[in-house]
């Protein structure tokens, strides 16, 4: 996989996650720890991606 397809794997990932989280967050009785492992999975995708730009 290249490097450009590589970071827009990531991207998607990036925004599905950002969805998920949405979703979880609509719901009645949200999930706080479904959403703070979301948010852990999304800091670390941007990490990445913030690796591949440097």
């Amino acid at each position: 996989m290249s490097i450009v397809a590589h970071a827009e794997a990531l991207k998607s990932k990036h925004v599905q996650l950002e969805g998920e989280i949405a979703d979880e967050l609509k719901r009645p009785h949200p999930n706080d720890i479904q959403i703070k492992t979301l948010k852990q999975k999304k800091y670390q995708i941007k990490q990445e991606l913030a690796a591949m730009d440097a």
